[in-house]
C-alpha cells in the first residue's frame, strides 16, 4: 500500500481543522468548534482507561492517516476519547443552555460529562445533540472553589463499531476491504461543536417553498415553521439573497483563522457586522410550531445555472437563527411524445450525473477541508455534469450547502445495512435476472441479508431521520432507497414511508436490480451488456450507474491491485472508451433515457475507475462536449 495525500491533507493546519460553521440550515451568530487534538485509547473491555494511548486529531477516524493514529478498530474493541471543555459557567448560571453537537460517530457511542453519562447514540451517519448544562453545573455545585478556579468539564466519548459483522448501516465499509468495498472507519468523523442558547430556543427552521407558474410568470411563496420547545412569538425576515451569501462566505473565511479557542462574543460581533448591510425584502410574524406563509416578491427560481437562494432570519425572544431555501420543483412530466421525463421547474432536464463515494485517501470518510468538498463539486460542473449521486453515505451538512449554492443536483442514497451479503445472489445472479428482465420479489429476506427484525426497524428509523435531516436542501432531487439489493426488503412499503416523509422529491426504489415496479424510476445499472430498455408509461428510465472504466496511475494509486469494469493501459484508450460510452448514452435520450450516472468521481483504493485519481491530483478523463 502507498499512502496518498490530497493537497489539502498535506497542508492541514492541525490547530484549525474544519472550522467553518457546520450546520448552514440552522445557523447562529456564534459557536465553539471542538475539532482538534483529543486523547484516545483503545481497550478490549468496556472500562474507562486509566491511561490514554496518545493524541487523535478529531474529527478524523483512527483508521485515517490524518488522525495521527492509523489503526483499525475491531468489533471486539472500544475506542475512547477524552478532552476538556472551555465553558462559561456564568452564562449557564444566568439561564443559558449549553448544547453539545456531534456531526456523526460511527457506529454506537456513549457520551460522559464529568463522569456522568449524558447521552447514548446508535447510527454512524446521523448527527445528535445533548444539553450538557446540568452536567457542567453539577461539578460546579460540588466544589467550594470560586468559578475562576474550577477545572474545565471533562468530556469522554466511548465508541464501539462492529462494522460489517452485524446488520447496522455501514455503506461501503468492510473490515476486509477490497474491490468495490473500502477500508472500514470508526469513531468521530464529523465536526464536534457547542453553542449557548436561551432556555427556550429555536430547535429547527422547516421551510416548504411553493413555486407556481401562471401565464409564463413565476409566483412563489414559502411556508415556514420554527420548531421550539414552547409556543412563542416569531419574527421572520427574508434577506436579499446575493448579499447575504457573500457576507456569510466572507465570515466563514475569517473563521478559519480564529481557532477553537475563539470566543462566542467576538464571533457574534463579526456576524452582526457582516449582516448589517443585507437588505430585508419581506417579513412576517407568527408563532413557533405553527406554519407561517410568506408571499415572495421578485420571484427567481433555483436552477443549475442560477442557483438562487433565499435566506431567512428567525427571531424568537432572545434567540435568533438563520436558514435558507430555494424556489424549485422536481417532477415527472410527459414530453410531446408521451415519454415520462425528469423536469426541473416544469422544464425537461436531462440529469447527467456522476457517482460520488465521498472517500479521501488521507481522511477516509472525512474530507480534509471545506475547500476539498468544493473542489469535487466544482470540478464535476466543469466536466459538464449537473448531478451527483451521493453513494450510500451521508455527508456533513456543508457538502449539501455547497451543492445548493453552486447549483449541483443531488440524488441521495440511503445508507445500506443488513448482515453479510451473498454476492453470488446480489451480484451475479441479480445481473442475470436484470438482463432477462425477470421480476424477483424482495420478500426473500435471508437471501437479501435482512432476516433480523431489529435491523429492518433500524433502517426505517434512519431513513426517516435522513429525510428529515436533509429535506431542507433544495439541490436534492431524489431519494435512492436501495442499491443492488444490499439489505433490500419490502421496497414498495419503504417507498410509501419515504413518500409520506417527503412528497416533493423523486424516488429511486431499487437502483440496479430487484426492481419492484415502484417509485418514480426504472433504474438500470449498465456495465457488462448492451443497453436495452423500453420506456414505461409513468416512471422515467435512468441508468443509475454505468461505465467504471479503469486506469491505474503510478504514484497516484493506493494499491497495486486494481478493480474496475474495463481496464485500460493509457489515457488515450481510456478517454476513447469514455467518449464512446457517452455517445451511446446520448443516443438513448431520444428513446426515453432521462438520466445517467457515470462511475465515478474519483478512484477509491483498489477501484481505480475515477475521473480523478484518489488524491485528486490527476484528471484522467476529459469533458464530453454535448450530453446536456
Amino acid at each position: 500500500m502507498e499512502q496518498l495525500y490530497t493537497r489539502w491533507g498535506k497542508n492541514l493546519d492541525c490547530h484549525h481543522v474544519l472550522q467553518e460553521y457546520p450546520r448552514p440550515l440552522l445557523q447562529r451568530e456564534s459557536y465553539i468548534n471542538l475539532n482538534g487534538y483529543w486523547e484516545y485509547a483503545i481497550t478490549k473491555a468496556f472500562k474507562r482507561p486509566k491511561r490514554y494511548d496518545g493524541r487523535i486529531l478529531v474529527p478524523f477516524s483512527p483508521e485515517s492517516v490524518l488522525s495521527g493514529v492509523g489503526r483499525q478498530l475491531m468489533p471486539d474493541e472500544y475506542l475512547w476519547y477524552r478532552t476538556r471543555l472551555s465553558v462559561d459557567f456564568a452564562k449557564m448560571r444566568d439561564g443559558l443552555r449549553l448544547i453539545l453537537h456531534f456531526g456523526a460517530v460511527d457506529q454506537a457511542c456513549r457520551v460522559y460529562v464529568n463522569g456522568r453519562e449524558a447521552a447514548r447514540h446508535t447510527g454512524g451517519y446521523l448527527p445528535f445533540s445533548v444539553d450538557i448544562t446540568e452536567y457542567c453545573l453539577y461539578a460546579e455545585k460540588r466544589q467550594e472553589d470560586t468559578p475562576e478556579q474550577l477545572e474545565p468539564p471533562e468530556l469522554v466519548v466511548a465508541v464501539r463499531d462492529v462494522s460489517d459483522t452485524s446488520y447496522h448501516t455501514r455503506g461501503k465499509q468492510k473490515l476486509k476491504r477490497g474491490g468495490m468495498f473500502y477500508t472500514a472507519q470508526s469513531g468521530i468523523w464529523q465536526t464536534v461543536w457547542m453553542e449557548y442558547v436561551p432556555d427556550c430556543y429555536i430547535e429547527g427552521i422547516e421551510t416548504e417553498p411553493v413555486l407556481e407558474y401562471a401565464q409564463g410568470i413565476a409566483h412563489g411563496k414559502v411556508r415556514i415553521c420554527v420548531r421550539a420547545g414552547a409556543d412563542r412569538p416569531v419574527l421572520l425576515k427574508i434577506k436579499e439573497p446575493a448579499l447575504y451569501q457573500e457576507a456569510t462566505e466572507r465570515l466563514d473565511k475569517e473563521r478559519v483563522g480564529i481557532g477553537r479557542e475563539k470566543t462566542a462574543s467576538a464571533d457574534g460581533l463579526k456576524w452582526e457586522a457582516a449582516m448589517e448591510n443585507v437588505a430585508v425584502i419581506t417579513q412576517a410574524k407568527g408563532m413557533s410550531n405553527q406554519e407561517i406563509e410568506i408571499t415572495l416578491p421578485n420571484v427567481r427560481p433555483w436552477t443549475c445555472e442560477e442557483p438562487y437562494l433565499y435566506y431567512v432570519v428567525a427571531t424568537m425572544g432572545e434567540d435568533e437563527a438563520t436558514s435558507y431555501f430555494a424556489l424549485r420543483t422536481f417532477s415527472v412530466e410527459k414530453d410531446g411524445e408521451g415519454i415520462p421525463r425528469i423536469c426541473l421547474n416544469g422544464e425537461v432536464q436531462f440529469q447527467n450525473g456522476v457517482l460520488d463515494q465521498g472517500y479521501w485517501p488521507d481522511g477516509l470518510y472525512t474530507a480534509p477541508s471545506d475547500e476539498a468538498l468544493i473542489f469535487d463539486i466544482t470540478e464535476m460542473k466543469k466536466m459538464g455534469f449537473n448531478m451527483l449521486r451521493k453513494h450510500i453515505k451521508i455527508e456533513p451538512d456543508r457538502w449539501y450547502y455547497h451543492c445548493d449554492r453552486l447549483g449541483m443536483v443531488v440524488w441521495q442514497d440511503m445508507v445500506n445495512g443488513g448482515t453479510y451479503y451473498k454476492h453470488w445472489f446480489v451480484t451475479y445472479a441479480a445481473t442475470l435476472f436484470s438482463r432477462k428482465r425477470w421480476l424477483l420479489q424482495d420478500n426473500c429476506l435471508p437471501l437479501l441479508s435482512r432476516a433480523h427484525r431489529e435491523g429492518r426497524a433500524e433502517f426505517v428509523r434512519e431513513m426517516k431521520e435522513t429525510i428529515r435531516l436533509l429535506r431542507g436542501h433544495p439541490s436534492i432531487a431524489a431519494w435512492v432507497i436501495f442499491n443492488e439489493g444490499w439489505g433490500q426488503f419490502h421496497a414498495k412499503k419503504m417507498t410509501q414511508i419515504a413518500r409520506a416523509c417527503d412528497s416533493t422529491r423523486l424516488i429511486d426504489e431499487a437502483s440496479g436490480w430487484f426492481d419492484q415496479s415502484g417509485g418514480d424510476m426504472q433504474s438500470i445499472h449498465h456495465y457488462f451488456f448492451n443497453l436495452k430498455f423500453a420506456p414505461e408509461k409513468t416512471r422515467v428510465t435512468v441508468v443509475s450507474e454505468f461505465g467504471g472504466y479503469s486506469l491505474r496511475i503510478p504514484g497516484h494509486s493506493a494499491y497495486e491491485k486494481l478493480y474496475g469494469y474495463g481496464i485500460h493501459k493509457n489515457l488515450k484508450d481510456l478517454n476513447a472508451a469514455y467518449r464512446e460510452r457517452m455517445r451511446k448514452m446520448e443516443e438513448q435520450i431520444a428513446d426515453g433515457l432521462c438520466a445517467c450516472v457515470y462511475t465515478q468521481l474519483s478512484d477509491v483504493e483498489e477501484e481505480v475507475n475515477g475521473i480523478f485519481t484518489y488524491d485528486r491530483e490527476i484528471k484522467k478523463i476529459e469533458k464530453y462536449p454535448s450530453l446536456i
